[in-house]
């Protein structure tokens, strides 16, 4: 089969691959990545999230599975759960330092496979 010459997307997606070959470890989810997604965007829009709020995202999974992959995200340090000091049983998803730079090297990826065309 003649190779096509690949659009913006697919060198995106060559530099993601490229990426997580680099970094070994577990990787997110979908359903995780989406997650942090929804997390990250509250956050960059001041939005308090609680878990309560992302485990009601019915479209993503069950509420147990939503809760056991916020508890992933959790230990694998890409979010951290503030306690409401009001009400313990509320928590707060923010996201950590280490979750905004997966962001910039998407980011970084994307700008590249842009660059490349």
């Amino acid at each position: 089969m003649k190779a096509i010459k690949p659009s913006a997307y697919i060198r995106f997606l060559n530099f993601m691959d490229g990426l997580d070959r680099i970094s070994p470890g577990k990787k997110l989810d979908a359903t995780e990545e989406q997650l942090l997604n929804r997390i990250a965007l509250g956050a960059s829009q001041g939005s308090v999230l609680l878990v309560s709020d992302l485990i009601s995202l019915r479209e993503l999974g069950s509420q147990a599975t939503l809760h056991g992959r916020i508890q992933n995200l959790v230990a694998m340090g890409y979010v951290k759960l503030n306690e409401d000091k009001a009400d313990a049983r509320r928590k707060q998803v923010v996201p950590t330092v280490k979750a905004m730079k997966h962001y910039e090297d998407l980011s970084a990826c994307l700008e590249k496979a842009l660059k490349s065309s």
